[in-house]
């Protein structure tokens, strides 16, 4: 997800998001521990990556 999408989304939207994406993230990391993700290796670093976007946006609107 760009800035640009974050930016759109109110408090209670990022943090459905974020829990939602570390979900995800949990599973994907549970599979490639077992050896089970192959091809969708390549989307834990996005997944990383829109996390830390979506925090910051969070701790950005909780300042204002």
């Amino acid at each position: 997800m760009r800035m640009r999408e974050v930016r759109k989304l109110g408090e209670k939207d990022l943090v459905a998001k974020i829990q939602e994406l570390r979900a995800d993230l949990g599973k994907m990391r549970m599979d490639s521990a077992k050896g089970t993700l192959r091809k969708d290796s390549g989307k834990i670093r996005p997944k990383k990556r829109s996390i830390a976007r979506m925090l910051t946006r969070l701790r950005e609107v909780r300042r204002e």
